[in-house]
């Protein structure tokens, strides 16, 4: 599998909703107008290919300066554990190498705690800081 990491440019519904649906965000898939905005105001959005077939992203929200803050970073199930997410984050890191900070909020799962870990990440908890979040239904 060779996989190449490039700008995600456009919008194509039907790719995004899919790899999105795939790994079950439905949070996203329920609202397809607001993700579409999501993306259009994302500072920066990856994408991981498989020959032309999107099979992960990352986007980034922020300022790019001061803070960082990846939103949303996900690979399509059949394409797990393959390393995609480790560089589709490494990729993003180096196009931000002195931003301040980057945060990131995901479920607190062992593998996903272990992953993140992995890649320098520390819980807040850590960091003695706490995280707050406040979601409109």
């Amino acid at each position: 599998m060779d996989i190449k990491i490039k700008e995600y440019i456009g919008y194509n519904a039907d790719e995004i909703l899919n790899l999105y649906k795939s790994v079950g965000w439905c949070s996203y898939t329920n609202r397809p107008e607001m993700l579409e905005h999501a993306f259009e105001h994302s500072l920066k959005i990856l994408g991981a290919y498989d020959n032309e077939m999107l099979v992960g992203i990352i986007r980034a929200v922020g300022d790019g300066y001061s803070v960082l803050f990846i939103q949303d970073i996900l690979v399509h199930p059949e394409h797990q554990r393959n390393g995609i997410g480790t560089k589709l984050l490494d990729s993003m890191l180096k196009i931000y190498p002195d931003v301040y900070q980057t945060q990131l909020v995901t479920d607190c799962t062992e593998k996903t705690v272990a992953f993140y870990k992995s890649c320098g990440f520390l819980p807040y908890s850590e960091m003695k800081c706490e995280g707050f979040m406040k979601i409109k239904y």
